[in-house]
């Protein structure tokens, strides 16, 4: 799976406060996760992470491209 800083991951389940995106802040062997709606920050074994991810939004990189 290939995940980068600054990706939007949706989760298979709701965080506490109801929201189920959350945006990546650091990679490794721990993710560092964002809530979007809350702004709580977890970090959390990788192995953990990828069971629990539905889905992975890239992020926005039309930006790189408009500089040539």
């Amino acid at each position: 799976m290939d995940i980068a800083v600054g990706d939007i991951i949706v989760m298979k389940k709701n965080h506490p406060c109801g929201c189920n995106r959350f945006i990546v802040l650091r990679i490794g062997v721990d993710f560092k996760i964002k809530c979007e709606k809350c702004g709580h920050e977890v970090m959390t074994p990788r192995v953990k992470i990828v069971k629990k991810i539905k889905n992975v939004i890239k992020e926005n990189t039309a930006s790189d491209s408009s500089n040539a």
